[in-house]
């Protein structure tokens, strides 16, 4: 069955392409849930800012990176991404090594 930390391993091959970085260690997935018994992942994220340039680019690379455990997980049905805005994203949300990589300290 697929998992949380599965999820979120395929998240990481999603890049911010004007940050450079993947989107869970900027901390843009604030929820991921697998319902179903698998057949369904839920995610909640956010974007660095709500006119981000890149934001569509970046949801349908997650999905698509969502679907890709499809190929050992054949059960997986429905994959909802929802963008949402609270709480508002800032530097805080970044994992420590991505602070420490884009120098906020």
């Amino acid at each position: 069955m697929i998992t949380e930390d599965m999820v979120r391993a395929a998240l990481k091959n999603v890049i911010d392409p004007e940050i450079g970085m993947d989107i869970v260690n900027l901390g843009l997935i604030y929820r991921v849930d697998v319902l179903s018994d698998g057949r369904v992942v839920d995610v909640d994220m956010t974007l660095t800012t709500p006119a981000c340039p890149a934001g569509p680019q970046i949801i349908n690379q997650a999905r698509s990176e969502i679907e890709q455990l499809k190929t050992v997980y054949q059960d997986l049905e429905d994959i909802k991404i929802n963008l949402v805005w609270t709480p508002f994203w800032n530097p805080s949300m970044m994992s420590e090594d991505a602070r420490e990589e884009l120098g906020f300290f």
